[in-house]
């Protein structure tokens, strides 16, 4: 399962147009030393693949204040609990495929 997965991500990866979306320009400006033009594309790819563009632009804000993370992470609102369960699965695939 694992690897058609993987096999999924990389045939749609290839095919897909490229542009600048809001995850990718978040990892950009993040100021992280791993953040490369390369890797935060790829997470982008992962994240057009597994969120939707509200969740993108919700998941980018984590970039630049982790502690909205942790908010959302507590929350005990239903459609922030599966946000997150969403969220983990798009974290997931990223640091498989992108690694």
């Amino acid at each position: 399962m694992r690897n058609a997965t993987l096999a999924t991500l990389a045939f749609l990866a290839v095919t897909l147009p490229a542009q600048a979306g809001v995850i990718e320009q978040a990892c950009l400006n993040s100021g992280r030393n791993a953040a490369s033009p390369q890797l935060c594309g790829c997470i982008q790819q992962v994240a057009d693949l597994t969120l939707q563009g509200s969740e993108q632009r919700k998941a980018a804000r984590f970039f630049r204040d982790p502690h909205q993370a942790q908010e959302v992470r507590q929350s005990s609102r239903t459609s922030d609990r599966q946000f997150w369960d969403r969220y983990r699965a798009f974290g997931a695939a990223a640091e498989t495929y992108c690694s």
